[in-house]
């Protein structure tokens, strides 16, 4: 099990997890060896981070070269908090769009709209991308702001 630092538990670190609808930056390298940031729905399942994209996304790719990533799950808005930390990402098929599925209930309440029915669309391949931490870190400014 990965240990947490920063100001928060586990439990309080699961509790912004599940909470928190902003996506998750994932920074990755490129086959070129240049760093490369995204950002991705996510879950948080078992101590992962679970994620969906297409499958001829160029994030792909660039996993398939490197799967050392490092990401960040934080706030917009003052007071800033969240989740930073790195690990390793592995990638698998999605062919029933099970955790598209679960991510598009999780960011847009359903999957009733155009965005949900052009990336469930039949033709469309997925893979789910997971995350296994190998640090965590957590951060709140809410004392100094």
């Amino acid at each position: 099990m990965v240990t947490v630092s920063g100001p928060w538990s586990r439990e309080e670190m699961e509790r912004f997890l599940d909470a928190e609808t902003v996506p998750l930056r994932l920074g990755c390298r490129t086959p070129a060896d240049k760093p490369w940031m995204l950002s991705l729905w996510y879950r948080f399942v078992d101590g992962a981070f679970q994620c969906a994209t297409g499958a001829d996304a160029a994030v792909v790719d660039y996993l398939d070269h490197d799967a050392t990533v490092s990401f960040e799950v934080s706030t917009n808005e003052p007071p800033y908090c969240g989740v930073r930390g790195n690990g390793t990402a592995t990638m698998t098929p999605d062919e029933e769009k099970t955790v598209l599925t679960e991510l598009l209930q999780r960011y847009l309440g359903g999957t009733d709209s155009p965005l949900a029915e052009q990336l469930l669309a039949p033709d469309r391949r997925e893979i789910q991308i997971t995350i296994t931490p190998d640090r965590l870190h957590t951060w709140d400014y809410s004392d100094r702001m």
